[in-house]
């Protein structure tokens, strides 16, 4: 088999076999095909396609490229959340818990951000002592004794996704449904759920545009869960302003105790509630969405969410003081308004520039090797429908460098007010294979 005729078979129009699929990831991630190579390929998938069976076997053969954890020795049905990616995106701090309260067996390992703000890591890590490198033995008798965990990734979890998202950063094929979908998968299918609920975010702040786009990576994914034996199902949501009020690793942790105190923003309370009933059903503990919802409502209304929160931030080395008391996350030198410069109602919230404004703060990571401020960030006092007044806060802005007129300008930039604004749609679809 070689190489070359893959290429050229993939930039014809054809379908690669599930033979030649395995042949170019375990090639590939053992060094024997060079990267000119690949990138020839990825651009032939770009402009190609490839069809549902290819994706899957491309999914599994990436999945496989290294370890895949076995999750047996936990009790119940293990469910995984995973979404494609957002401003201010804090569900993850809230749906472990609160799941978790309710019987699901949560087992979450997730990454570190690149880009607008920290990954679900990074977040956690602002809580002071969290640990989030465990032992496999102990991760699996906290999980059953606690019914939640949240740690980092196996260092050999999915090798193969790796090498290829450097390679797609670098020739323009990052935007490409079969990469992003096999990408995704590969990685939920390797860290071992039997089911997945995934978030896939359209908008401004999202890597998917337009909801045509969003519906064919929803249905891509959960084709390929179908076909690998995973329950999946796909929730299509708004990006196109961040979701609640914080962008920023302390500020999210924050606004996630708020949430599981029942004070959090209208919007990230909602997009919990949806993705987590689809999670409890997965995991068998109700039978109808409606039921999963009544019984999420009553545990967060209850606290037992929020004492779930508690446990998993003891159980992991974290200082739990800190739910009680959350003012003690807030540690950035300076705290600044941004006035509205007149009267109207907010209209517009560029979600990407706004991720953008943090990041430059340092909220967020431009490369690997960067280092994350946890303090700083935005928080909004104005979403996309409510009025100001000038002179009123229409954000807060968290820093540690005193001189920001640049970001300043930049999230004025973002921020249209106009006489009239139509609120966005929350959740757009919902995709069950």
């Amino acid at each position: 088999m070689r190489m070359v005729d893959l290429i050229e078979k993939k930039r014809d129009g054809k379908a690669l076999s599930t033979k030649e699929i395995n042949y170019i990831i375990t090639n590939y991630t053992n060094g024997e095909i060079p990267d000119y190579q690949i990138s020839a390929l990825l651009m032939a998938i770009f402009y190609q396609d490839m069809t549902d069976q290819e994706i899957t076997d491309l999914t599994l053969a990436i999945a496989h490229s290294g370890d895949v954890i076995d999750l047996s020795p936990l009790d119940g049905v293990k469910v995984d959340k995973h979404s494609t990616g957002g401003v201010g995106d804090t569900t993850t701090l809230i749906l472990a818990p609160l799941v978790a309260s309710v019987g699901v067996t949560v087992a979450k390992m997730s990454g570190r951000g690149l880009g607008y703000t920290g990954g679900t890591l990074d977040k956690l890590e602002a809580i002071p002592g969290f640990q989030i490198e465990i032992s496999d033995e102990e991760f699996i008798r906290m999980v059953n004794e606690s019914k939640v965990a949240v740690i980092g990734q196996s260092g050999n979890l999915a090798p193969a996704d790796k090498k290829l998202y450097a390679l797609r950063d670098v020739t323009a094929t990052v935007n490409s449904i079969p990469l992003i979908a096999s990408s995704i998968m590969s990685k939920k299918i390797a860290a071992g759920a039997d089911a997945i609920v995934l978030d896939v975010t359209i908008g401004d702040g999202a890597f998917m545009k337009n909801i045509e786009d969003a519906r064919r990576l929803a249905k891509t994914m959960t084709s390929i869960g179908k076909l690998a034996n995973r329950q999946t199902v796909a929730v299509i949501s708004d990006m196109s302003e961040p979701l609640g009020k914080a962008i920023g690793n302390s500020l999210e942790v924050v606004e996630a105790i708020d949430t599981l105190k029942g004070n959090g923003p209208e919007d990230l309370l909602e997009m919990c509630y949806v993705l987590g009933s689809q999670m409890v059903v997965l995991a068998n503990q109700a039978a109808t969405i409606e039921a999963a919802r009544d019984l999420l409502k009553e545990a967060l209304e209850s606290g037992k969410a929020l004492n779930k929160f508690k446990e998993m931030i003891q159980n992991q080395g974290g200082d739990v003081s800190v739910v009680d008391h959350p003012d003690k996350l807030l540690t950035a030198k300076y705290v600044m308004e941004l006035p509205a410069k007149e009267n109207g109602i907010v209209s517009k919230l560029a979600a990407n520039e706004l991720g953008i404004a943090a990041m430059m703060l340092g909220a967020g990571r431009k490369t690997k090797e960067e280092s994350i401020d946890h303090a700083v960030g935005l928080k909004l006092n104005k979403k996309i429908g409510d009025a100001v007044k000038k002179g009123e806060s229409l954000l807060t802005i968290y820093s540690n460098k005193k001189e920001i007129a640049s970001i300043q300008e930049l999230i004025y930039q973002s921020i249209r007010i106009s006489d009239l604004a139509e609120e966005p749609t929350l959740i757009h679809d919902i995709i069950i294979e």
